[in-house]
């Protein structure tokens, strides 16, 4: 099976002037766990809810702190063509839980290490 299948295609973008509160709003009403950032000088960024937790735990104000001071611009990418044992390897050897999957165009996904789970282990196989 490849990203592609398992990937969303809800790709929450965000700027990095937003608020950690504008983008935790914004991830809840979407019920996504990470946003893209989007920053003319940076490129491509991601910022995730626990980017968001860690911020929270330092007591920092999150109508002041900015998505760029929290954003992770060293992102690995998934190309839709990936093998999901692939993006699973990449997520364990960097650390993380969400690779942006981008094609020529730019970002068209994010896939998830719940993402993979749900793929390999079917609905009716799970015991309730």
């Amino acid at each position: 099976m490849l990203v592609r299948d398992a990937m969303s295609t809800v790709v929450l973008t965000i700027g990095p002037a937003h608020t950690l509160r504008q983008a935790a709003r914004l991830m809840a009403a979407r019920r996504v766990g990470a946003a893209v950032v989007l920053d003319g000088d940076a490129g491509l960024g991601i910022l995730t809810e626990r980017d968001i937790l860690n911020s929270l735990a330092r007591d920092q104000n999150p109508d002041i702190e900015t998505a760029d001071s929290h954003t992770t611009h060293d992102v690995v990418f998934a190309a839709p063509t990936w093998t999901l044992e692939e993006a699973a390897g990449a997520m364990t050897h960097g650390g993380f839980r969400h690779l942006v999957v981008l094609d020529d165009h730019g970002p068209v996904g994010i896939v998830s290490v719940r993402d993979i789970i749900r793929c390999w282990i079917p609905l009716h196989s799970v015991a309730g």
